[in-house]
């Protein structure tokens, strides 16, 4: 028994206890006796006050009544205005999982509903909303975890061990030290490597999605990096450039675990699958397989905004909301007893937008920062919202004056669903004339994983998504296309009508193709909302290239595509913050830290940022480049 379960064990009676074990940073308490189960008085309270760890106790799985009885008896006592979708049993750990459309009704007043379901059938019941758009890959994401349920629970007491064994020992030298693998003076293939005397955390695994041939991966030659010493990896989104390589570390024997929030556990499986899917199309050998992202969907532990979490005996996190995409987090580094504390922003956006709330600014403590600064430049401020959405007003609608039609290369993440809502509001509300919106690439299913996670959206979309009737993600202008037969008669047949396509950075997927096909006509506008990297074929173009090549290798032969419609780009519509936003944010950061590494950002940005921080709030100020090491304590 280790010293943590001891010391819980001094306010649990232990002979009421059948099992103890880990759940990663959580303490579970089995019991056989069905009375203390229900009824456990204020023990785990007390357990939880003397430790400071969050501890659950769970009826043993020899109490849990046979399944069908326990779903027939769930059935029964579900209201059917609930929406009962489905439920879904993980007998290991004595739970079930019941998807409903309407959560609170499941629930019950007061959990009433919830603590007769844990009586009669002695299941530990878990509600969650059904997504109001079915999604195949968040089904297929929860088959995996409940069909590998008993691997997981020993994976997580492995976890729990490996935090908790040490626990209370006495004090090794301190320090910390950050290697930057990846995004030091660039935009792409983010990547860290913390280190202390006790840990080594890696701070995101992204790949340069535009980059050249060579430079486009971390450096994990750097002589530091051993993947066998390795304790966990944390992820603040799901855009590539920021998860696209951590199957590869699975893929090469990384077992431990990976920690985000559940959007981008979902969003991340998503993106590297389509990554897999688009290098075969290209003819290209993937850098892994389905099978490597299904061993990382094994090993990541979701964590919601605001949840102390302990991933080593060390380091302990909570995730904030960055206000980039759904789920992005800045994560919040409490290392050693009150030794230092850190925050990696990742990318953030510190403004509100149609979809989020903007980035928090309040933290417990904070000495120092790692920040983006991919518009950190001087000349970077871009115009306001509505500014923006004049600016879209006046495209649209002289393209579809003349007839013509509009190409939105997309992230498929972010921007997408921003530019969905800015649409749906400018129809609804009559400031734009409707016409068919087709979304294509992996859009579609992105915005049913935003429908599923409502709670991490802004209160407005909130509102809307919880009646049905009003979601604005199920507008009716917009249409789904599903096939390459449809994309073709979107191409071929449609009108006049706005097409949101991925990539973003027009790198590969079905925006290309609509370009080729759109590009010659003077009619039809291409119109840019997101940042593209250095090398894209986007940036090609928004810098003024009018011939683009098209060489698809021995098999057939180049195709020349002359770029005849109108460019435009809306800066104000980016997930990233304005450098008007990054100094506001630093304004408004409580506590502000003594410390700032500035990452993220093409060379000139980077520089100028940390000088300007420098100059304006007299805080040491640090840019490094790929490879180089600095010591944060």
């Amino acid at each position: 028994m280790t010293k943590i379960i001891k010391e819980i064990m001094k306010v649990v009676p232990e002979e009421k206890i059948s099992d103890a074990c880990f759940e990663g940073a959580n303490i579970v308490l089995y019991s056989k006796k069905k009375d203390f189960v229900l009824e456990p008085g204020t023990c785990i309270k007390e357990a939880v006050d003397l430790i400071k760890k969050r501890v659950e106790l769970r009826p043993d799985p020899s109490l849990t009544a046979d399944l069908e009885i326990a779903e027939k008896e769930i059935r029964s006592l579900i209201p059917e205005e609930a929406g009962l979708q489905q439920i879904i049993f993980d007998p290991q750990r004595s739970r079930v999982i019941i998807e409903a459309e309407k959560p609170g009704i499941a629930i019950g007043k007061q959990g009433a509903t919830l603590y007769e379901i844990k009586k009669r059938t002695f299941w530990v019941p878990i509600v969650r909303r059904s997504p109001p758009i079915r999604c195949q890959l968040i089904e297929n994401i929860r088959l995996v975890l409940y069909q590998h349920s008993d691997y997981r629970r020993k994976f997580l007491d492995k976890i729990g061990h490996r935090i908790y064994d040490g626990w209370q020992r006495g004090k090794k030298q301190e320090w910390v030290r950050l290697s930057v693998l990846g995004a030091g003076r660039q935009v792409g293939r983010s990547c860290f490597l913390l280190q202390t005397p006790e840990s080594r955390i890696m701070l995101d695994c992204g790949i340069d999605p535009a980059g050249v041939t060579g430079a486009e991966y971390p450096y994990f030659e750097a002589p530091e990096f051993n993947i066998n010493d390795l304790d966990a990896v944390i992820i603040s989104h799901s855009h590539l450039d920021h998860c696209g390589f951590l199957p590869y570390l699975y893929k090469f024997g990384y077992r431990g675990p990976t920690y985000c929030t559940a959007p981008t556990r979902d969003i991340m499986a998503l993106l590297q699958l389509d990554m897999i899917k688009i290098a075969r199309m290209d003819g290209k050998e993937p850098l892994y397989s389905s099978d490597d992202v299904k061993e990382t969907l094994k090993h990541t532990i979701c964590v919601d905004y605001d949840e102390v979490s302990d991933i080593t005996p060390d380091v302990r996190i909570t995730l904030y909301n960055a206000g980039h995409i759904i789920g992005s987090a800045m994560i919040h580094l409490h290392i050693g007893n009150g030794l230092h504390n850190m925050l990696y922003t990742g990318d953030m956006k510190f403004g509100r937008t149609t979809l989020l709330d903007p980035a928090v600014t309040q933290f417990p403590r904070l000495e120092s920062m790692i920040i983006e600064s991919t518009y950190g430049g001087k000349d970077n401020n871009y115009p306001t919202h509505f500014e923006c959405e004049n600016q879209f007003i006046s495209i649209i609608t002289k393209t579809l004056e003349r007839r013509g039609r509009v190409l939105l290369p997309v992230l498929g993440v972010g921007r997408a669903q921003e530019v969905l809502l800015v649409l749906e509001e400018l129809f609804r509300t009559g400031r734009l004339a409707e016409v068919p919106v087709y979304i294509d690439g992996m859009v579609w299913d992105v915005t049913a994983i935003h429908s599923a996670y409502p709670e991490f959206l802004n209160t407005n979309v909130r509102k809307l998504i919880f009646h049905k009737d009003h979601n604005p993600f199920l507008a009716p202008m917009f249409k789904h296309i599903g096939s390459g037969k449809e994309r073709q008669q979107v191409m071929e047949e449609t009108g006049p009508c706005v097409v949101l396509a991925t990539s973003g950075m027009l790198v590969g997927g079905p925006s290309v193709q609509y370009l080729k096909f759109f590009a010659p006509s003077e009619r039809n506008s291409l119109v840019f909302t997101s940042y593209q990297g250095e090398g894209s074929l986007g940036r090609r173009i928004q810098h003024g290239e009018r011939e683009i090549v098209f060489d698809y290798g021995a098999s057939s032969k180049p195709e020349l595509v002359k770029i005849n419609m109108e460019i435009e780009t809306i800066e104000g519509l980016s997930g990233h913050s304005s450098r008007k936003e990054l100094m506001s944010f630093l304004y408004r950061c409580m506590p502000r830290p003594k410390k700032i590494i500035v990452n993220h950002g093409e060379s000139s940005r980077c520089l100028d940022f940390a000088s300007s921080i420098h100059k304006q709030y007299r805080i040491e100020t640090v840019s490094p480049r790929n490879l180089e090491v600095v010591r944060v304590k």
